[in-house]
């Protein structure tokens, strides 16, 4: 087992290496303040970033970024600034209801939030309509500075297809993966979460392009 496990370290390690050494540092997750980072995890669900931009800044010509502002428009009202992150009325009804947590739980403050021990927050996350675990720990890394690693679309098919989990792994299953053999540490989980993006967008999309790939190889 502790062969295995070395095995393990030294891939994910050599994964991240060779992804930070074609990339670069990614400066991700573009925000200006954690409840900025907070609300696009949660538009950024089935669109892309640009889509989430342009809904961004609606509400900030409004100069209605915070949460008490957000908590206080109808939903009909929200839903018309963030049209342009798709699913306008599902958004607008999973925003609420994040706000809703954390207006009444922490008082709109993200510092707030931020002062509560990571097992007990992302549980109680995992309790708000429209919250599920990559949303939650995208806002928990991102925004809060928490060492948890986000798994999204990309994490898994770029795992899988080198052969260190299986399609049928769940979202825990990965996580643990890495939570088990690398540092738990905010900056680099924050990093590689972003190299998988950039990997899975240029490279290994859904028919791969492995010609390139500073993957090939590993």
């Amino acid at each position: 087992m502790a062969k295995k496990n070395k095995s393990q370290k030294r891939i994910l390690t050599d994964i991240f290496d060779a992804l930070y050494q074609s990339f670069g540092p990614r400066h991700w997750w573009p925000g200006d303040s954690a409840f900025e980072v907070a609300v696009g995890a949660i538009l950024t669900q089935n669109t892309n970033w640009g889509n989430v931009e342009k809904a961004i800044a609606n509400i900030k010509v409004k100069k209605s970024l915070n949460a008490r502002a957000l908590h206080n428009m109808t939903h009909n009202q929200l839903a018309a600034l963030i049209r342009p992150a798709g699913y306008f009325n599902v958004k607008a009804r999973r925003l609420k209801s994040f706000l809703d947590f954390l207006c009444n739980d922490y008082r709109g403050s993200m510092k707030q939030m931020k002062k509560v021990d990571i097992s007990s927050l992302r549980k109680k996350m995992l309790s708000v309509h429209g919250i599920g675990p990559e949303t939650a720990d995208s806002i928990l890394l991102y925004a809060l500075d928490k060492p948890v690693f986000v798994i999204d679309a990309y994490t898994k098919r770029v795992m899988s297809r080198h052969g260190l989990v299986s399609e049928s792994d769940g979202y825990h299953d990965l996580q643990e993966l890495f939570h088990k053999h690398l540092p738990l540490d905010v900056q680099l989980f924050n990093e590689y979460h972003a190299l998988f993006v950039m990997v899975g967008k240029h490279y290994c999309k859904p028919k791969p392009k492995c010609t390139g790939c500073p993957l090939d190889g590993i």
